[in-house]
């Protein structure tokens, strides 16, 4: 099997996608990626990132192939997880203080910067609204991000949230009370549940 072949078959498995750094991965060599646009057998949709031809394009898994270091995280968090009935008009997404990457330049994305050791906290993969693997932050992180940044939030976003999270059999709250000591935000955390449950 070629390695365009071997492409092909990754960008099957892949839904449709794949990126520079997977086909370098996976031991190929990434030339072929442009023999395969100049046959019209890829698009480059954008730098380091391909699709098959006239693919309906995942906004929220091309812009996470961008960078290593980035979550989807507030408005765009509570949309995956169903907490908000709102499209959101820009992507949210965290990454570590000290970011210098393409995500900077990218007019649809809102980038939010922490510190390294509460990065990954709150972690999680989930399915994008298409059915690719993204990282998204959990119902707790996400629940606490909205609380420590209430006063930049949209108020019927905001209060929505609480209320949906409030009623979900999903919810965790001893994992809500533990990331809101490591967030310093402890206090509210403990005002706001004692009116919403």
């Amino acid at each position: 099997m070629t390695d365009l072949e071997k492409i092909l078959e990754l960008v099957q498995k892949n839904g449709g996608y794949i990126t520079t750094k997977e086909v370098v991965d996976n031991g190929l060599n990434k030339m072929a990626l442009k023999r395969l646009c100049d046959g019209e057998l890829l698009e480059r949709i954008s730098t380091g990132f391909y699709s098959l031809p006239n693919i309906i394009t995942d906004e929220y898994y091309k812009i996470l192939s961008k960078s290593k270091n980035a979550i989807f995280s507030y408005t765009t968090s509570l949309f995956l997880h169903d907490l908000s009935d709102r499209t959101p008009l820009y992507f949210d997404v965290t990454v570590p203080r000290g970011y210098g990457g393409s995500l900077q330049n990218i007019d649809s994305v809102l980038l939010h910067y922490v510190d390294n050791k509460i990065f990954y906290l709150g972690v999680e993969t989930i399915k994008s609204p298409f059915g690719m693997n993204i990282k998204c932050y959990d119902l707790e992180r996400t629940i606490c991000d909205i609380i420590k940044d209430k006063n930049h939030m949209d108020k019927e976003i905001y209060t929505k949230a609480l209320k949906w999270y409030a009623k979900r059999k999903d919810k965790d709250l001893l994992k809500l009370t533990k990331y809101s000591k490591k967030l310093n935000i402890e206090k509210e955390v403990v005002d706001i549940m004692q009116v919403i449950f």
